[in-house]
């Protein structure tokens, strides 16, 4: 047997070690608090801003919420974003070439990056929020003339 191979015989055991740990348990991110006194269509606001900011499609809207959708080159991760005046919600939907998988004692398992995805989209719909409630995204600031 070559060197070559031998060691690629060697190295392959590690190697799909470190693939499997590129898998992180799903979990969906806690709810989200909206300040009192936000409208739905604030709430709605904040969430489309932060989906867009982090480069996901609003791909449907219904009642309760928005579908979307962040594509890659190689990979599609679709979620819920379920919201009222009182909380927002992210849910994990589907996905393709993440690594998505569950286990027999039903742990939903998935790549890692998804995860950090999910922790700065939250981050960023927490921070919306924050802005239009204080006013500083929703309210135009007047002319310096008074107008």
């Amino acid at each position: 047997m070559s060197r070559s191979r031998l060691l690629l015989v060697l190295l392959l055991p590690l190697l799909l070690l470190t693939m499997a740990f590129r898998q992180t348990p799903l979990i969906d991110p806690p709810p989200i608090k909206v300040p009192d006194g936000m409208t739905v269509l604030q709430v709605s606001k904040a969430v489309k801003g932060a989906l867009i900011g982090r480069g996901w499609a609003v791909t449907a809207e219904q009642a309760d919420g928005v579908d979307a959708t962040l594509t890659g080159n190689d990979y599609t991760a679709r979620i819920h974003i379920a919201f009222d005046t009182k909380q927002i919600k992210i849910s994990y939907v589907d996905s393709t070439n993440l690594k998505y998988e569950v286990k027999k004692n039903g742990q939903r398992l998935i790549h890692v990056n998804y995860m950090g995805w999910m922790r700065y989209l939250s981050g960023d719909i927490g921070r919306d929020l924050e802005l239009i409630s204080a006013g500083a995204v929703s309210t135009p600031m007047p002319n310096a003339d008074g107008g």
